[in-house]
Formats: structure tokens, sequence, C-alpha cells
């Protein structure tokens, strides 16, 4: 998968767990999400960390994850692609 189809993916993975209605369809790889979208809370970011394990066939370790990896949009898009090897 190429970055554009994993950006495509992370954006509609934003778009359903966070029921945003589309609005995650217009974000860009500079669009700050963590401690910006007031939807993406605690909570949320364990839904999307599953459904990328369960759409995308991802392995998610507990210490993978910090907060820069969901500062934007682009760095959630390249820790997928890191992922996918």
């Amino acid at each position: 998968m190429d970055n554009a189809q994993v950006l495509g993916h992370v954006l509609r993975l934003l778009d359903d767990v966070l029921s945003l209605n589309g609005r995650a369809l217009t974000f860009t790889r500079d669009t700050p999400l963590l401690g910006s979208l007031p939807e993406l809370d605690s909570m949320a970011v364990v839904s999307l960390i599953t459904a990328l394990e369960e759409q995308l066939g991802l392995t998610v370790d507990d210490d993978d994850i910090d907060g820069d990896t969901f500062a934007t949009v682009g760095s959630l898009a390249d820790f997928v692609a890191a992922r996918q090897g």
C-alpha cells in the first residue's frame, strides 16, 4: 500500500471511529489530532488502535504508542505505513 492509500485508510478510520460525519476527509497530513480534536480522547485512541489492527492487519504493542504518534494525521499515517513494512 502506498502513502496515499495509507493516508486514505487513516482518514476513513478517523472519520468512522470518531464519528466525524465526513469531517476527517477534509484533513491533511498537517492536521493536528491529539489535543486539537475533542473527539480524540483516550478511549477513542484505544478504539482507533483496535480498528487499525482489525482493518489493516497491524499489530500494535503498547510500547509502540506515544503522544507523537497521534500528533497529526501525517504522524499517524507514517506510523501505520511503518507497521505495514
